[in-house]
């Protein structure tokens, strides 16, 4: 049923602004995403460094000279401890395990050290580094990152030590002149790598810093081969300068290594001290500027809530996948007992003396490509009791009304109204209709011969106000229209089953649905005041305390939207709608029937809120490819494939349909899927601006004309040969008037 298109002066507001709101979102996660991927790819020291080859008078001096080095000048000078003078240095730190507790030590032996922190690590663990500088040890620049410098190109280098002395700067209030490219070790193994960026660093007022003894501990050596290889140099008195790593892994064997080092030090008469001290310069420590502690203060801060915003996004990931699945699972389940008491229903079940005469009310809005099938369909009907059909004609203006006259059908009547909507036009049928149980269907909608019998049944117990039907898509050919088959099949049908069980069914859809004419009354009629005016009218009768329930065998087969922009109309102004009726009937929650506890609230979780936190999922399997392991992100998304194939299969399998369209599961991972939580995003947003939507047509192909097929034959067995033969909806035979 379409609306008429309102004059261009009187059109009601159009949403503007939540996409760009929307746009501000994405670009906010993303460089969140982009911030915590930089930040964190940072691997420590992992293996050994790659061979640097090259032969130079320039690297011959360095090669030769101490661990310290200085390549500012026309020539590169280096330095080397004094004797008697120990610098143990550690990097990739700070860490929050273990550098308190290298700390404690350190502070146990009196001693000094120098740490070449990443700066990463420093702007998310500011409290240690103040705690470093406050206990006498040095700071030394070993990358925001653990970049190799060697291998990426200048300005690499250049942000790599910006960022980290900004860092330092937000977190001490200092800048260091020394640094320590990753990956380095001693002076003997630089190359015409590691001389490129030490050059660079030199430009930039940097001491070089490499060692006379590389204990290789991320490799976890036993502790007594990498104190030994740290009193190699100690024979003759010589000074030396040695490196441990306090971050990157398990550490405890460092720990060790550094307590009985500094033991046996001790005991020959050595100092362990910052290594500008060993070396007799001044610290390396400056007072940063006003402007570079500003800077580093908005870097840190954005590093840590990036990091919490991705860690906070871990947490929901795991919590919608459990939810996701707690959800199919309980679903299933309830399905599984729904079929298991409609096989079994008892004598006890209310049954009608007499067939009731019912009235099918058929709105329509221009809907000339369809409503022959339609009324032919519905007179078409094995039902015993009489039966009316009363066509509302809203105002076509391509002959819909006419058609539906000239047919000449027994039963059926033509009431033209002007342009008023579905809600005021189905009051008009109702108002008009003379019987008291009620059939509503779409204009685009056909019905199999015992539909009607099979919907009217259940309301044979005075209880139930409404009975929804099974509607099933008929134009299934295409992609589109076999995503939109699934949906039908597992995210609607199968959805009711367990909502019948629950006592908390949500929609009656406008295309199939019966309603008792006083629980229509006591819900106040067909409201106007939603875009879902079906799901309005459902939430009204359950709150008026009568039982909702789906009928299975109740098949009626409709005409979906052919297209990604019909079917995004379509499902805007169905979302939109059903968020003004959960609006509306928000009192519902704190009734005493459990209606609104349950209805509303797996509406609001799984229809509004999930999907709206839907595009985290992507974003974040994106993340997972391209920044770290992409194994768990294919085993998960493969699991999830795999249950809702399964899911799948079961409700088709109930509805007595053909599991092969399955193979076109894993593709609605890609497209249909984005677009359905687009859609709740816009209306949300549209819903918050407060914009009010009008309503979108859908513009039809004409499915079920007579020229294309005919009512559909209600045995399985035949629904299955008419599906061999390629058809869309099942043929069916042509009636007579």
């Amino acid at each position: 049923m379409r609306r008429r298109r309102r004059p261009a002066g009187r059109r009601p507001a159009e949403p503007r602004g939540h996409w760009f709101l929307v746009a501000i979102a994405a670009l906010l996660m993303t460089g969140a995403l982009l911030l915590n991927a930089y930040a964190h790819n940072v691997v420590g020291e992992t293996q050994p460094p790659l061979a640097d080859y090259g032969d130079s008078a320039e690297l011959e001096r360095i090669r030769s000279g101490g661990p310290l080095v200085n390549v500012s000048g026309a020539r590169p000078l280096s330095a080397r401890p004094k004797t008697r003078r120990v610098a143990l240095t550690f990097d990739d730190g700070p860490d929050p395990r273990w550098t308190p507790r290298l700390l404690d030590l350190l502070r146990q032996h009196h001693a000094k050290a120098t740490f070449f922190v990443l700066g990463a690590h420093v702007a998310e663990h500011p409290e240690l580094t103040r705690r470093l500088v406050a206990e006498g040890h040095e700071i030394g620049n070993h990358t925001y990152t653990h970049a190799d410098l060697a291998a990426v190109p200048a300005w690499r280098v250049r942000v790599e030590m910006s960022l980290t002395q900004k860092a330092l700067a937000a977190t001490a209030g200092i800048h260091t002149r020394l640094a320590r490219i990753p990956y380095s070790s001693g002076p003997g193994a630089v190359g015409y790598g590691q001389l490129t960026a030490m050059r660079l660093l030199g430009d930039e007022g940097y001491l070089v810093t490499f060692a006379d003894v590389d204990t290789q501990d991320w490799s976890r050596p036993p502790v007594d081969e990498m104190v030994l290889a740290s009193l190699a140099r100690t024979a003759e008195g010589e000074g030396a300068v040695i490196i441990f790593h306090d971050s990157g892994g398990d550490r405890a064997r460092t720990l060790a290594a550094v307590d009985r080092l500094l033991t046996r030090l001790e005991r020959k008469g050595y100092s362990a001290t910052t290594l500008t001290e060993a070396v007799g310069l001044p610290t390396a420590h400056t007072a940063a500027s006003p402007n570079e502690r500003v800077l580093g203060t908005v870097l840190g801060f954005a590093q840590r809530a990036s990091f919490a915003f991705v860690e906070a996004l871990g947490w929901f990931l795991a919590a919608a996948g459990v939810l996701t699945l707690l959800r199919l699972t309980l679903f299933v389940a309830l399905a599984w007992a729904h079929a298991r008491r409609t096989r079994r229903r008892s004598t006890g079940t209310p049954r009608w003396t007499a067939p009731p005469p019912v009235s099918v009310i058929v709105p329509a809005y221009n809907e000339a490509a369809g409503i022959e099938a339609t009324v032919r369909s519905l007179v078409a009907t094995d039902y015993p009791g009489p039966v009316e059909v009363v066509v509302v004609d809203d105002g076509s203006a391509d002959g819909t009304g006419r058609i539906a006259a000239s047919l000449g059908l027994p039963g059926v009547r033509v009431i033209r109204q002007p342009n008023a909507g579905k809600p005021a036009a189905l009051t008009t049928g109702i108002a008009d209709a003379a019987h008291d149980i009620l059939v509503m269907v779409d204009g685009d909608t056909v019905f199999e011969p015992p539909t009607i019998r099979n919907l009217v049944r259940p309301l044979a117990d005075p209880a139930v106000g409404a009975v929804s039907g099974n509607t099933k898509v008929g134009n299934r050919r295409g992609m589109i229209g076999r995503w939109q088959h699934i949906e039908y099949v597992v995210g609607f049908n199968l959805d009711r089953r367990a909502f019948d069980l629950l006592g908390c069914m949500a929609t009656v859809p406008g295309a199939i649905g019966a309603f008792r004419r006083e629980a229509v009354a006591s819900a106040g009629g067909v409201s106007a005041d939603t875009l879902a005016e079906d799901t309005d009218l459902t939430m009204a009768i359950s709150r008026g305390g009568w039982r909702v329930v789906y009928e299975e065998r109740a098949r009626a087969w409709t005409e979906a939207p052919a297209s990604l922009g019909q079917l995004w109309r379509q499902r805007y102004r169905w979302c939109y709608g059903t968020l003004q009726a959960i609006w509306k009937h928000r009192g519902a929650v704190v009734e005493r029937r459990p209606f609104g506890r349950r209805c509303l609230g797996y509406l609001t979780l799984f229809q509004v809120v999930l999907p709206l936190l839907a595009p985290v999922v992507d974003v974040m399997a994106l993340y997972g490819l391209f920044v770290g392991d992409p194994l768990p992100v294919v085993a998960v998304w493969a699991c999830f494939v795999a249950v809702q194939a399964l899911t799948g299969w079961y409700a088709l399998r109930l509805d007595g349909e053909r599991a092969s369209v399955l193979w076109v599961l894993p593709l609605q991972q890609f497209v249909y899927r984005q677009l359905m939580y687009l859609v709740v995003i816009q209306s949300v947003a549209t819903a918050v601006l407060g914009a009010r939507l009008r309503w979108h047509t859908v513009r039809r192909e004409g499915t079920f004309t007579l020229a294309a097929a005919s009512v559909p034959e209600p045995s399985l067995a035949g629904r299955r040969r008419r599906a061999v033969r390629g058809g869309n909806a099942p043929r069916r035979r042509r009636s007579r008037p």
